[in-house]
This record gives C-alpha cells, structure tokens and sequence, in this order.
C-alpha cells in the first residue's frame, strides 16, 4: 500500500462480517508489539497480532539490541557498580530531554530492576562483563556498556553508572531479543497473522472494535471485542510525514527496517487520536566515538564544538543541527593506532599530512582555523585539562604529526561510495498516550478501545535520546498497554 493509500476508519455496520474475533489485537510485532501481546495473553486475553512483513521482528529485530536499564540490576552489581532509580532518573531527564516526559520517566526508572528481570525471565540472556571504553555498539557480547553516563556535565548530575544492557550476542544484538520476546508471547497464547497490512480501523460508535487488513490483495476483518494496540513503529520511512514533522531527518539515512512508514499513526489520527512531538528525533553521524575521544569532533570551520566522550547521539544531534558541515574526526597516529581495530568498524583516515596548514586545504577550512583549535586543545591537554568542553582527563593527550581526518560520510551511512550525509536517523514522536498505553484525542480524552506502544506513540522522551530508551520504553509500555487493554476492557465486559 503506498503512503497515500486511505486510513480513514470503518463503520463496523459496513464491515458486512468479521473474519476473525479476538479480545485483544495487536498491530506490529516488534519488542513493543511483542511485551504487549505477552502482557495480554498472560492476563488471560484472547491475543492476536498482525504483522505486514513475513515474521516477528521489525526494526527492533534489526538493532544493536540495547535496552536502558538501571537502578541496581543484577549485571551492574556483578560488574561493581552501586546504582541508584534517582540517579538513573537524574541522568535520564538531563540526556533525553529538555522536555522528558517526567512521569513516564518517573515510572520507567522506578521499574526498571524489575524489567530487566522480566527480560531474563523471558530467556534473554545477558553477561556481566563491562565494555569500558565509547562505542556505538560494542562488537563483544559484554551485557554492560556505558552510554555518556560518565561524560560531563552528565557525571556532575548523579553518581555516575553503565546502563547499557546488552543480551548476549556480539554486535547486533536485537535479533535474540526479539527471538525470545516473539517466542514468549507466543508461548503466553498470543496468535500471530504474518504478512498481514492493518488499513484502517473499524470504529462502533466512537468506540474502536478492530481493524481491516490486507493479506495477499485480499481484505481481511478483525473484531476486537477489548481493545486494538498499535505498535507499529515510527514514520521515518515515510518522506511525506518527515517533510510535515521532522524534516530534520530529509537526505539522511534511515534507521529502521524498511517499513516505519507512520501507517498506525496515520489510522489512529484519522480516528480522533492527537500526536506529541512530532519532530523529536534521534539522529546519528557515523563517527566513532573509539576514535573522536582519542582525538577531537570539529565543524566545516574547524572549531570543537562538544566533549567527545557524550553519548555519541548528543555529538551527533549537535553536529547535524547547529554546526556548518561536513564534519571531521581529527586524530593522530598514536591516537588511531590505540584503537582496537574492532572498534574501528573498518574506519580509515580519508585524509593525512605532516602540518595541520596543509590538513586545512585538504578539507577546505579556512586557514589557520584548525591549527588554531588543535594549539588551545594541546595547550590544555599538556596540563590534563578541557575548560572549553570538560572533557575526561583519561582522554586528554596533545595531539602530534602526523595529522589524519576521519570522514563520516565513508561510514555505515554513506549511501554507497561515501557520498552521502554520513548520517542516519529515526523518529521519536508519535500518538499521545497515558502511562498505560491509552490513546488521548485532542481533547485529552481517550479514544475507547485504542492503546499503542513504542516508536508509534510519543513515550518519555523530550528532544534527546540515549541507545537503549527506545527498545527499552517500548517494551516497558508496551507491557503496560497489554495489561491495560485487556483488563480494561474484562471491567467493561463484567459492567
């Protein structure tokens, strides 16, 4: 179905006969649409899903498979750290906001121990061993990496603590999870209809009841005699929405599986529901984060503009949105050949010279610019100090010849032959939702019978991101919409 193909809902009078009748149906298996069908079939609801693609898995399936969580889990004890929900929270509210959704956040750090053991109850396997150093993602199976908590200012906030939990897999890691999530909700009961396309939903006075779907050409109808849980994902594949919402995110890669196309958003807006901060999104350069401690991030002018040793998606979101591109990883020889070459990603410098006047020409920045940054930061550094951005002493060393710049764009984004932005991204805003999952209409009521979950709903997150919040806010309300929807609708039922 295109992006223009109608959303608009469906008089349950014209349905002329449902296919199928369920309490509970779920659209989208990914790790939001999977906790929620676990919840709601454990809850004792009559659980089906749909998914258009021809299994489980989505973009969750596809991702480094980190999950956000903290508070004193029994992998950060392993590894030695003491931690705290305040000081998850403190970190949290700082890193992915301003404008955090403070009571989702409240809640997600307060349960975050005891969402880490649903996840090993489910069979996700973590290790507790620390990766140490900055990575996007490490290439090891450590269960335990840090995600900026430990970089200024962030480090001034609250005690700093690793929060980044990773099954136990090296590199991507998302596939295992979402293996054993899709396998525990089916365990639980939860039915699923693969390659399955939701259309439109099916409205009874106000009320949603179910959805029309496509199967092959043929349309096929859902009854849910509880509720519909949308968990189909953002709308970054989806040109139209960006260039409405977020066009932040237009020319530069995209994160996702192919089909975060904003088509549950769409159905649930064309059934009364409001959207949240459309225009919050993550966005990542592919700079290494290995490589930029080790030396510095500059601008198109040669000017440092961040701490390199953040969260790589704050250098990267900064970058994009108020430095002049392109963007260069500045380093030395000492500083690249320290790197372990797993860490590297197969990154090479695009450009190397003997005086940073002829590195200069070589990236067309104006003269003197870098030369004049690299003398401050060497300057500094001889004395294990970064007044300008803050930077952790471990990393500060001056830099010496010969130069190298390292290009982004000839990373994991460039589109083929490096000539892309060396940018990619996702979207975070999406349908208004309670704590538990409920879709609020612009009035602030909620749309009976409607719930949603993950990157189709706006969840806690303000303007910021850290790895892990997505697969893990999807997951923890997602439960909470599985188990809103089938016990609210078993009151209505016993009214």
């Amino acid at each position: 179905m295109s992006d223009r193909s109608s959303v608009e809902p469906v008089a349950a009078s014209a349905v002329g006969g449902f296919d199928h009748e369920c309490d509970v149906l779920v659209v989208g298996f990914g790790c939001a649409g999977a906790a929620a069908a676990y919840e709601a079939a454990a809850a004792g609801a009559d659980v089906l899903v749909l998914e258009r693609a021809s299994g489980p898995g989505g973009s969750s399936a596809q991702s480094g498979g980190e999950l956000y969580l903290g508070g004193g889990t029994e992998i950060q004890k392993a590894c030695g750290f003491d931690d705290t929900p305040d000081a998850m929270y403190a970190y949290l509210e700082a890193a992915i906001g301003p404008n955090a959704d403070t009571e989702k956040l409240r809640l997600y750090c307060d349960g975050s121990v005891e969402h880490f053991e649903w996840f090993r109850a489910r069979g996700v396997p973590f290790n507790p061993t620390l990766h140490e150093t900055p990575v996007w993602m490490p290439m090891t199976d450590d269960g335990l990496m840090w995600l900026g908590e430990n970089s200024w200012p962030y480090n001034t906030l609250a005690e700093p603590a690793p929060r980044g939990h990773r099954p136990a897999a090296p590199g991507f890691a998302g596939g295992i999870l979402m293996e054993r999530l899709a396998a525990a909700a089916t365990e639980a009961g939860a039915v699923t209809h693969t390659d399955t396309q939701a259309a439109a939903l099916v409205l009874d006075g106000g009320r949603v009841v179910g959805a029309v779907a496509r199967r092959y050409g043929e349309r096929v109808a859902y009854r849910a005699r509880r509720a519909v849980v949308i968990t189909t994902g953002g709308f970054v594949d989806n040109e139209e929405m960006l260039a409405h919402h977020a066009p932040l995110l237009l020319g530069h890669g995209k994160v996702s599986d192919g089909l975060d196309d904003g088509s549950g958003i769409r159905m649930a807006t064309a059934a009364g529901a409001a959207v949240r901060r459309m225009s919050a999104v993550e966005i990542a350069l592919t700079a290494l984060p290995a490589l930029a401690v080790r030396g510095m991030l500059v601008d198109g002018l040669g000017r440092r503009f961040i701490n390199e040793d953040v969260y790589p998606g704050h250098f990267s979101v900064h970058a994009v949105k108020h430095q002049p591109g392109p963007y260069w990883t500045i380093i030395d020889e000492e500083g690249f050949e320290s790197v372990p070459e797993a860490d590297r990603w197969g990154q090479r410098p695009a450009h190397a010279a003997e005086t940073l006047a002829e590195l200069e020409r070589e990236l067309g920045m104006p003269a003197g610019s870098l030369e004049a940054t690299v003398e401050t930061y060497n300057r500094h550094a001889e004395k294990g100090e970064d007044p300008y951005f803050h930077k952790d002493p471990r990393w500060l060393r001056p830099l010496k010849p010969p130069y190298a710049a390292i290009d982004p764009r000839a990373g994991f984004f460039d589109g083929g032959g490096g000539k892309g932005s060396g940018a990619a991204g996702f979207t975070l805003g999406g349908l208004h939702t309670t704590v538990d999952g409920a879709v609020l209409n612009n009035s602030g009521d909620t749309v009976p019978g409607l719930y949603a979950a993950g990157r189709a709903s706006s969840g806690m997150h303000g303007e910021g991101y850290i790895s892990g919040t997505s697969l893990g806010d999807g997951t923890f309300f997602g439960r909470r919409a599985g188990r809103a929807a089938a016990r609210a609708a078993a009151r209505e039922e016993n009214a």
